[in-house]
């Protein structure tokens, strides 16, 4: 949402923010990994609640605007902090509050829960951006933006820690998560992948989310998308990143009910048909300044493909008839592959819109997108197609 400015404060090129995104990828692609047996051995809350912790500290230091060094270490430092404990420890917390019928309305009440918090951190970003730069944002001097987008990330960092202390509180252990002796633990975690590996389910989610999370790594630009094709001001185009989360909201609890009254895979290749629509619009080049109707129409629908699959890729473990016991492994796995966009998206959208500056950059970014969609498109197929027929045989 702060794209534009973050650029701006820290005096970073797109390829140079885009290198950091891709250390922050790496560091999580191992995190994935062993997070996934923590989270199959030890109680949710524990793992999550000191994860929340660490990210806030992290918080804290980049409100010092630390060095392009000191930048990319943090990355790599949240890499760790925000997957390694906390992300497959959620999923599989989730799941067990869906129990067997209602997967989709949990994940769904997960997600869009998660673009509710999202929309509000955005728009107390934006108030305390119009509150401290009292000039408007395109003319205040770069102190005042400093300023603003430090109390921005300050306050950000203390609801992280608070709501730390609050998850100890509130989440109940309600599943059998037990620590166990080390030699059974490394037994028991090569048995899991194991098990894991044997289940084509969860090959093929594994390149379901690689293209579902391509585009959701996209929107990191819609922000500068506005700013720099559109030519809205920083406070505006942030605005417009923060009205899309609320469309999350809507997305996220909206599918997940249907994702409940029919099945997850159908409706991911619906999702992954409108993301196609949407980003071939864009790539067209048919978007400029006044054509604000058609943008604000292709931006909302490639918004619902997206925002749709983070409610249905992780539903889908149900119906991919994956064991509960081996959750947070195939969660781990499934991850490795999924969200390795986290590793090259960045620099590759830097390069593009670099190198090509104005709209034709960013036209290479949505066919980049259309072309990992199809891929997505036929991948949900194939996962809709296997899965309907072990139920029919």
């Amino acid at each position: 949402m702060f794209r534009p400015t973050v650029l701006d404060v820290f005096e970073l090129t797109n390829l140079e923010l885009g290198a950091c995104f891709s250390i922050y990828g790496i560091v999580a692609f191992v995190s994935y990994l062993i997070g996934g047996s923590l989270a199959d051995n030890y109680q949710p809350r524990y793992l999550m609640a000191i994860s929340l912790l660490l990210t806030s500290l992290g918080g804290i230091y980049m409100s010092t605007y630390p060095s392009y060094l000191g930048l990319s270490i943090l990355y790599g430092y949240w890499g760790f902090t925000t997957i390694f404990l906390f992300w497959a420890a959620m999923i599989k917390a989730t799941r067990a509050l869906g129990g067997t019928s209602r997967q989709g309305i949990t994940f769904g009440l997960l997600d869009g829960g998660r673009g509710l918090v999202s929309f509000a951190f955005g728009w107390l970003g934006v108030l305390v951006f119009s509150f401290i730069s009292i000039d408007a944002t395109e003319t205040a001097s770069l102190l005042e933006r400093k300023n603003a987008y430090q109390y921005v990330v300050i306050i950000t960092s203390i609801i992280v820690a608070l709501i730390a202390i609050l998850l100890i509180i509130i989440l109940k252990d309600n599943y059998s998560g037990t620590v166990q002796a080390p030699k059974i633990f490394k037994r028991q975690v090569f048995k899991n992948y194991i098990t894991v590996l044997k289940i084509p389910s969860v090959w093929l989610l594994m390149i379901i989310i690689l293209c579902a999370y391509t585009g959701y790594k996209i929107t990191d630009i819609y922000s500068q998308y506005a700013n720099e094709v559109m030519e809205y001001s920083e406070t505006e185009s942030a605005a417009i990143g923060s009205n899309l989360l609320g469309i999350r909201v809507l997305i996220g609890i909206i599918i997940g009910v249907l994702a409940d009254k029919t099945r997850s895979s159908l409706l991911m290749i619906i999702s992954f048909f409108i993301a196609i629509l949407g980003s071939l619009l864009f790539a067209s080049g048919l978007i400029e300044p006044h054509t604000t109707l058609l943008f604000g129409f292709t931006i909302i629908t490639v918004s619902i493909g997206v925002y749709a699959f983070r409610t249905l890729y992780f539903s889908a473990i149900q119906e991919g008839k994956i064991p509960m016991a081996v959750t947070g492994t195939a969660v781990g796995l499934i991850s490795i592959v999924g969200f390795t966009p986290d590793i090259f998206m960045g620099p590759v959208m830097g390069y593009f819109i670099d190198q090509y500056p104005g709209e034709l950059g960013f036209q290479k970014v949505f066919l980049m997108l259309s072309i990992f969609a199809l891929i997505g498109f036929i991948a949900s197929y194939a996962f809709h197609y296997i899965n309907t027929k072990k139920e029919s045989s």
